[in-house]
Formats: structure tokens, sequence, C-alpha cells
């Protein structure tokens, strides 16, 4: 409980520091979400943002074997401490695959301003087989669970504060994707404007999202303790077969 804390303040309190301001204190009258809201702005956010945050963090919380948690839990397999393994978890958010992804989404979304020209947009970028984030999910082939709770966020804070097209330029690239690659929509689609609506700057997206994960990763990693089994996988080679090595059986040299 105290490193999902920590890892907020952290956040909120670099943050600040890296734009020049001094940290806010801490609020014991708070909850997590209202404080992390308070911690970034100095004010504290209405009731209905904070349940929204507090959705959100629910959300992310945890995911399954993702690549941060299984990074956690080897990790931890080795009888490595919490922070060891928490540590371990947020170097994989350095990664655009895993961390980051709805940062690029929400460049898909300025870059397409409406939906009337959402369509051509990703008809363009399919057919230059560009990576388009926000759309497909190792697990999730017929549906993100999470994503109806975050459009429905999404569309609620939209109206909220007057930028109403985001959901219908996401649910118009939801409708091209799944027709011309059979691809659903992940939760990190509808995160980018959520977020940007928020206010949050679009470096803080990926903090947000181990903000919310700290407490999976928590979990995993007690888990693993209480139960531990070295994880150590296999691998299997696929590259050249054997061949001979350069000399002769007189100077020791055999096939490699």
């Amino acid at each position: 409980v105290r490193l999902i804390a920590k890892v907020s303040t952290l956040v909120t309190d670099g943050w600040r520091i890296a734009q020049g301001k001094d940290p806010f204190p801490n609020r014991s009258d708070l909850t997590h979400a209202g404080n992390f809201l308070y911690k970034l702005t100095g004010a504290v956010a209405p009731d209905w943002k904070i349940r929204m945050l507090d959705t959100i963090f629910i959300l992310y919380a945890d995911h399954e074997y993702n690549a941060s948690t299984f990074a956690a839990r080897v990790t931890a397999s080795t009888l490595a401490d919490m922070y060891a393994a928490v540590t371990s978890a947020c170097a994989t958010l350095k990664g655009p695959l895993h961390g980051g992804a709805n940062e690029e989404s929400m460049k898909m979304l300025d870059d397409i301003k409406t939906p009337d020209g959402a369509e051509a947009w990703m008809m363009e970028a399919l057919a230059r087989k560009a990576k388009i984030m926000g759309f497909g999910h190792r697990v999730y082939k017929k549906g993100d669970s999470r994503v109806p709770v975050m459009r429905d966020i999404a569309r609620d804070l939209g109206k909220r504060v007057g930028k109403e097209a985001w959901v219908p330029i996401c649910e118009k690239l939801e409708q091209t994707m799944e027709r011309e690659k059979q691809l659903c929509a992940n939760v990190d689609l509808y995160a980018a404007p959520v977020f940007t609506m928020f206010g949050f700057d679009p470096a803080l997206n990926t903090p947000i999202f181990a903000v919310s994960r700290v407490a999976g990763w928590c979990a995993h990693v007690l888990e693993q303790h209480d139960n531990n089994r070295l994880i150590r996988p296999r691998s299997l080679y696929v590259g050249p077969p054997e061949r001979p090595y350069p000399g002769t059986a007189s100077n020791g040299a055999r096939s490699v």
C-alpha cells in the first residue's frame, strides 16, 4: 500500500519539479485519485472528475501477464524485494508496444481532427502499412472488455469540457479497422482523448499508467513470493544448423 502511494507521489512531485514548481503536500482528506489531481494542480477536483479518474485507475490496475507484470514476477521469483520487482516492471514501459500507446493514439486523433476525415486517414495509414496504436491485443481477439467503460468516460467528459468530436472520430476508426483488418480497439484508443481532456500533458500518460498498474504489480509480487518458484523459461534454437569450423582436426577444430 505504501508503494502504491509513493509511485503516485513520485509522478506528481517529479512532474512539478521538472516544470520548475514546488510540490504540494499530501491531503489525508482526499482519495487516491483526488490526491493525485490535487498534487498535480493544487486545486481540489470536483467529485465527478475524481470518480472518473478512480475508474480509470481501476481499469488499468491489473491485466494478467502483460509485459510489465511478467517482468515483475520474473524479478520477484529470484527473491528480489518488492522495490526491485516494481523497478523491473517500470522499465518495460519504455517500449512503445507496452507503454506510450495512448500518447501515439492522441497524435493520431490530432492529425485526423474531425470524424469526417477518420476513414480516409485510416485507409491511407493501412495502405502504407503504418503501425496504428489503439488497436489489436495479444489476448483480446473479439474486443477489449475495458473499451466500453473508457468510451463512456470519454463521451461524458467530452460533454463536460466541450470536446465531443473525439469519441465519434474513435468510433469511425473502430468501424474502419474492424471492417478492413478485423481488429478491435483496445483501451488505449479512448484513454488518449480522456487524458487530454483531463488536462494531462501527453508526457504524463505513461506515468499515469504506472500509477494505476502498480497495484497489480504489487499483488503479483506478493503472490509470487507466497508460492515461489524461479521463473526460468527455455529457449528453442532456430539458427543455422551445425556446420564445420575453419581449420583442421589437428589444431582442435571441430564442428559447431
